[in-house]
């Protein structure tokens, strides 16, 4: 059956795949047992047929791309859960990287990311946002692509140059916000934000993949760097969902989702969220399901996710919580507030003392009504239970059959080029007509001479004079082309605009 065994307590309890795109929530204090209960999640979707998406915050979700071992203490747990058929076995696994390092690059361009989260990366004000704003529709408008960074600065600057005309299209653009965005820009840059700008783009369909035996390929962020920079990693899984909510069809309830999203340290996708972003995420969650998206957040506490979203989730593993501070304490009690009351479970209690391998579970069972809490023994996962070595991320990397497709950089001609090329000939028009006027006051005894052929050059060979006006040209068009630096366009929470 497309169910996933997850612990026994008084019974077993198991996720149906029919509820799986229901969402849920996977909660508990550090070091009690939440990336446990992930691995056994993300290995029983892709056994159904389910690819997977993770993020890997500490590293040691990479061990779901080997076999575990089954010692004594493992086949204890086996025989006391009940999971029939048990066995180690290493799962699908394609690794994914921001920086390209410890997995296949994983880009998308400035249009896709759209103006919003970028606003949201670069942390501008709402004036910085219009001004932000402004360069999307200009780029739109005068046929130009963003795919980069350098895109972006082009687009900006082109904004600054011909800043009267524009505030008269578009409303006022000051000098100050386009200086602003440009800083942002740079401190992006030397953060490494730079790699995730560009071509090839991330291709959804490549994360919706089965192996040839049918298993869903699990997807895995590389996040260990990428967290030191919050607001680059929120907004990123934040432009993946919304970009899977764009994009997929609407599907209905199927036997098994079409893809389910693991995001770890959830808090950080609504941390200083501006309220209209922070709507729509909610609005996304709550519809995303009837394209077959299950979203299964991961947090230390379950107040980390919004109410509005915290109420979406019928899915719910609690681990253990400390109740040390008064914030832990209401914690606790809203956890307990979650569950469905079990008559044989104080869950106010119960949740101060569970053990390390222990959970508080509920799933959605028939009809998506959820089941009584139950205090469940969690299953042991059969994949390896801890991070592999960087030599075996290697080699599953070297055998993945995407990576042609994106290990290689692609910088096809957009909006730096475009506007570079037209500074350049805007510089050569310029300086073509006082090269015609020196050509006719050229005095006649210049014309014969080894000085003249010197100076002015013979039919084969150009002279001194035609040398340095043409390098005088080329410097001044590389001078004006250096202030360009590249752009941004399209849109995210509200539509893309991939070209």
């Amino acid at each position: 059956m497309n169910q996933i065994l997850i612990g026994k307590g008084d019974q077993q309890v198991k996720l149906s795949a029919k509820y799986g795109n229901r969402h849920g929530i996977i909660a508990g204090a550090t070091g009690t047992g939440k990336t446990i209960s992930l691995l056994l999640l993300a290995e029983g979707f892709s056994r159904m047929g389910v690819p997977v998406f993770i993020s890997d915050v500490k590293g040691d979700v990479s061990g779901l791309a080997m076999a575990g071992t089954a010692d004594d203490k493992i086949m204890a747990r086996v025989t006391q859960v009940g999971a029939e058929g048990y066995g180690n076995e290493p799962n699908p696994v394609v690794f994914w990287d921001i920086y390209g390092r410890a997995g296949h690059p994983v880009r998308t361009t400035i249009s896709e990311m759209g103006p919003s989260l970028l606003s949201r990366i670069l942390e501008l004000n709402e004036t910085q946002a219009g001004t932000l704003e402004i360069a999307f529709q200009l780029a739109d408008e005068e046929g130009l692509l963003l795919l980069d960074l350098d895109d972006l600065r082009a687009i900006l600057n082109f904004i600054a140059d011909n800043r009267k005309e524009i505030t008269g299209r578009y409303g006022l653009v000051s000098p100050q916000s386009v200086a602003a965005i440009q800083r942002s820009l740079f401190s992006l840059e030397r953060e490494g934000g730079r790699t995730l700008f560009g071509e090839p783009a991330l291709a959804l369909a490549d994360l919706l993949r089965t192996d040839l035996t049918g298993r869903g390929i699990i997807n895995i962020l590389a996040a260990d760097q990428l967290i030191l920079k919050p607001r680059l990693y929120s907004s990123f899984l934040l432009w993946l969902l919304s970009e899977l909510f764009e994009n997929l069809p609407e599907v209905g309830d199927l036997e098994i989702p079409r893809l389910v999203l693991f995001f770890d340290e959830a808090h950080l996708l609504f941390n200083d969220a501006p309220a209209a972003l922070r709507q729509r995420v909610e609005q996304v969650v709550r519809l995303i399901r009837s394209k077959g998206v299950g979203v299964y957040f991961c947090s230390q506490l379950p107040d980390d996710i919004p109410n509005q979203i915290l109420g979406q989730l019928g899915n719910r593993i609690q681990h253990a919580l400390r109740a040390y501070t008064p914030r832990d304490q209401k914690a606790v009690q809203i956890a307990a507030e979650t569950f469905v009351p079990n008559p044989k479970l104080n869950v106010a209690s119960v949740i101060s003392q569970l053990g390390v391998g222990e959970a508080l579970v509920s799933t959605l069972q028939d009809n998506g009504v959820p089941m009584p809490v139950e205090r469940a023994i969690i299953a042991p996962p059969r994949c390896l239970m801890g991070a592999i070595s960087p030599e075996e991320r290697t080699a599953v990397r070297a055998r993945s059959p995407i990576g042609s497709k994106y290990d290689t950089h692609v910088n096809r001609e957009s909006a730096y080029e475009i506007l570079g090329r037209r500074t350049l000939e805007k510089v050569e028009v310029k300086a073509a007509p006082r090269q015609r006027q020196d050509d006719v006051r050229r005095p006649p005894e210049q014309e014969q001479g080894m000085l003249g052929d010197i100076l002015w050059g013979t039919k084969k060979r150009q002279g001194m004079v035609e040398t340095l006006a043409k390098q005088a040209v080329r410097t001044a068009g590389s001078q004006i082309g250096r202030q360009i630096v590249r752009g941004i366009l399209g849109g995210i929470l509200g539509g893309s605009s991939r070209r």
